[in-house]
Order: C-alpha cells, then structure tokens, then sequence
C-alpha cells in the first residue's frame, strides 16, 4: 500500500469520525451559532411601548400621507372602489383586476378560495348570512341575494370589504387588494347561480 493511499483512507475515516460526532441524538442546549449578529438581535420597539425618539411618545406610525406600498395600486378606482372624481363608486370590477389574473375565470375561483377563508364562516357559503358564527349566537349579516346587495355597486362592496360595516371588521390589510376584488367577483357569481331560489 502506498503512502498516499494510507493517507487518503486515514483521511476519509477521519472524516466519516467527525461526521459522526457532530450527529448526537439530542437536542442541543447550547445557543445557536450565528455569524450576523445584527440581523439576530435588532434594535426594535415592541408594539404599543412608548418612544423617546418620536414627539408624541408613539412606536406604531401612520404611513406617511401620499405614500404608497408597492404592492399597492394608486388608482382610487382600484384601490378604494370609487370612481376617479370622487362622484361614487366603480360599478363593475376593473378590468386592469381581472387582467392581473389572466382572466375572469381565474379571478372567480380566487374569489371562491378567499370567500371560504374569510367570508364563509358569517355568510356561509351560500352568501344567505347563517354561518357558524350566526349559529353561535352573532347577529345575522344580510344576505348577498337582497335586492339591495345585489345591485350595490361592485365597487360600494369593495369598500365595505374593505373598511366593515356594523359587525363586520374592515379587511383593508388582511386581504390584498386584488383578492378582495376577486371576491366581489365571487359573490356577483353566487348571486346569479343562487337567483332562482331565494
């Protein structure tokens, strides 16, 4: 056996020892390494503490007036449901939505998966307002297949979507925009395959 071949098998059986030394079978109590600090313990305010750096004494801001996150939209059509002059609300979804999901289709059945999520459990998933919450003792939404509701403009739902209304909490920054136009496009969907039996 030559010298670099007892070398190489002393090397790769000293690999495979450490190797197995590092598996021990427990958990380990020791703290965990971390090469950046700084990204592990930031400085931060904690929600609702007060603050010496800010005039009032507040850590939670408002958005700065006029600003935008990118992922918003600012068009008021699109992002409030209201017609660009400020006249009223937009009557159908914008098409620029329903472009962004590839379709009215795609926009629909994003609807319906929101709708269970968020609307179902008050509304049901037939939109008559008896949901589980209902049946525990909530005082009944209205159905979506009033006349009043089913001819509101899609933009007056938009914004009750997303601000509430009565018992109904506002959605605003639980639900992308997108995704609450979507399930103004579901419910327009359910009120017309539910037209027949209410």
């Amino acid at each position: 056996m030559t010298a670099l071949n007892l070398s190489s098998r002393i090397l790769g059986l000293g690999l495979v020892v450490l190797a197995s030394s590092a598996c021990r079978g427990q958990t380990s109590s020791e703290p965990p390494l971390v090469p950046e600090r700084n990204m592990y313990m930031q400085q931060r305010y904690n929600p609702q503490s007060r603050s010496t750096f800010f005039e009032d004494g507040r850590t939670m801001r408002k958005p700065v007036e006029h600003t935008f996150a990118r992922e918003m939209n600012p068009s008021a059509e699109i992002s409030d449901g209201e017609l660009a002059d400020g006249s009223g609300y937009v009557l159908a979804v914008p098409d620029a939505v329903v472009q962004d999901f590839g379709g009215m289709a795609n926009v629909v059945d994003r609807g319906q998966a929101r709708f269970g999520i968020y609307c179902a459990p008050c509304h049901d998933l037939t939109g008559s307002g008896k949901g589980k919450v209902v049946e525990r003792g909530m005082a009944p939404p209205p159905s979506f297949h009033d006349d009043r509701i089913r001819h509101m403009p899609d933009g007056q739902m938009f914004a009750t979507i997303s601000h509430g209304v009565r018992n109904m909490p506002p959605y605003n920054y639980s639900i992308p925009v997108n995704d609450r136009w979507a399930i103004v496009s579901y419910v327009r969907a359910l009120e017309l395959s539910q037209a027949g039996e209410h």
